[in-house]
């Protein structure tokens, strides 16, 4: 798996689990400790960046739920 679709994995993990909250991206934002902005959550969902284990976990604990759920990126087998 290459860097680009990794990031694309771990984005849609975090915009799935932000929307089945019912959170907005600026919503997500004021929920998450320390600064960071809207424009970066929009660039982390996309895959256009590659954010740091501490500001995932940062984002896990905002949408409450454990880190390994953002970077659970290996297929389910049905």
């Amino acid at each position: 798996m290459d860097k680009s679709e990794l990031l694309k994995l771990v984005g849609k993990n975090v915009k799935n689990i932000r929307v089945s909250r019912g959170y907005s991206q600026v919503d997500l934002v004021g929920r998450i400790e320390g600064s960071i902005d809207t424009t970066n959550i929009s660039r982390i969902e996309s895959g256009r960046t590659n954010p740091t284990i501490y500001t995932l976990n940062r984002i896990a604990e905002a949408l409450e739920v454990p880190l390994s759920q953002i970077t659970d990126i290996i297929p389910k087998e049905n």
